[in-house]
């Protein structure tokens, strides 16, 4: 087992990562190990997929119906062992779940809960170096080992002192009644808006649609509409669902590059139409 970076360091607020359960003697002690005082523990389970594929589909029923038994599991042991805790199901990606919680529960430390390395989920490949780079507070990621009984034990300890400033992720706030935007979301949405417009305006001075060209301008313009206005109204409207994740790269990466081939094949078509 790795060597601890600081023995001494103790929090009165941990946040808790848990992409497996919080359970066993060897899990609670080194929990209880730094915490100070009446610390509060706040558990987060991300809902995070079995696959990778199953990610990026957005299939999160199965998941968050695992997330739920993860964390009611851990929230039972906790207290169970005198610690008081509270928790609820995250994000599918766990750094984004960890982002999200630390907006309204701002925490001493991080500590991050998960498999060893022969036993590692797709998701926990590089798990501790980009929390690093993305999570502000001093951080902990605990690895854990499951015997044949299923028993788990700890494998591994490594610790990171807090970030030199809180990440600047770029989310602005439009207004009250729309989620945050990051600086790339707010450029995505004027690139779809700006070039879905030209695309129709093509398409609309083209051949016209009783030629091939034209008939192939509007079903472009129709085809990248379709795919920006997915785009767009997941950012704005469907935050509240969780909009972020393997759909949201999928269709942020499908609205940046049909966009401008949509407007360069409309126009040439419109030039040599």
């Amino acid at each position: 087992m790795e060597g601890i970076a600081n023995p001494q360091r103790s929090a009165s607020r941990v946040l808790v990562i848990a992409t497996d359960e919080l359970t066993g003697d060897e899990v609670i002690a080194e929990l209880r190990r730094h915490l100070r005082g009446e610390s509060d523990v706040m558990v987060i389970a991300p809902a995070v997929e079995e696959t990778a594929l199953r990610h990026a589909l957005g299939d999160v029923d199965a998941a968050k119906n695992e997330a739920r038994q993860r964390l009611d599991t851990s929230l039972s042991e906790l207290r169970a062992a005198g610690i008081s805790a509270m928790g609820e199901v995250g994000d599918s990606d766990p750094l984004i779940a960890a982002r999200d919680a630390l907006r309204r529960y701002p925490a001493d430390e991080v500590l991050i809960v998960a498999h060893a390395e022969d036993q590692a989920r797709w998701f926990e490949d590089g798990l501790f170096e980009r929390a690093k780079e993305a999570l502000y507070p001093a951080l902990r990621m605990v690895t854990l080992m499951r015997g044949n009984d299923g028993a788990p034990h700890l494998a591994g300890v490594e610790e990171a002192g807090p970030g030199r400033q809180p990440p600047d992720t770029g989310e602005m706030a439009l207004s009250p009644n729309l989620p945050r935007f990051t600086r790339g979301d707010l450029v995505g949405i004027l690139i779809a808006i700006v070039g879905t417009i030209a695309a129709i305006v093509l398409a609309a001075t083209g051949p016209g649609v009783d030629s091939t060209g034209g008939a192939a301008q509007i079903l472009i313009a129709m085809a990248v509409s379709l795919i920006n206005m997915a785009h767009v109204v997941g950012l704005t409207l469907l935050e509240s669902v969780h909009y972020r994740g393997g759909w949201q790269r999928f269709f942020r990466n499908l609205s940046l590059a049909a966009t401008p081939l949509a407007v360069i094949a409309n126009a040439l078509i419109s030039i040599f139409g």
